[in-house]
């Protein structure tokens, strides 16, 4: 039987940004998350990280960007159905290159779904935010 979703499990999509302190001050602003975290770099100094960190939201934000270059992809409209598993699994720092790495990870036929695994790495490789990605198409 033939698949009528796009994409084979394995397939892979990325995007790339590098975090400036616009993009938190901006994120900060919108959603009104001040944490001293985000905002306060003397604040910060005194805790483990020595310097303030973005959003975890914020780097699933571009994990959002990363899911709708795989939809525009595909052949058929599609929307997300959300995020499972979302871990901020290490601190984003403002100066930080990140990327996002969408696999296809599995394919529901019956409920016309596939599931992207999310990892969102550092410049050094480090991965900071996983997550899956459940996007839903109208064959």
């Amino acid at each position: 039987m033939m698949s009528k979703l796009p994409f084979e499990i394995g397939d892979t999509f990325t995007f790339s940004k590098t975090i400036g302190e616009s993009d938190v001050y901006l994120f900060a602003g919108i959603t009104g998350d001040l944490s001293p975290n985000h905002v306060n770099e003397e604040y910060m100094k005194k805790t483990v990280y020595q310097k303030r960190i973005a959003h975890g939201v914020l780097s699933l934000g571009f994990a959002s960007t990363t899911s709708t270059i795989v939809a525009e992809k595909a052949p058929m409209p599609s929307v997300s159905y959300g995020y499972d598993h979302v871990r901020f699994v290490k601190p984003i720092f403002i100066g930080d290159t990140l990327t996002v790495t969408y696999t296809i990870a599995a394919k529901d036929e019956e409920h016309d779904k596939t599931i992207g695994d999310i990892e969102i790495t550092n410049q050094d490789g480090q991965v900071c935010t996983v997550a899956q990605h459940i996007l839903k198409y109208f064959p």
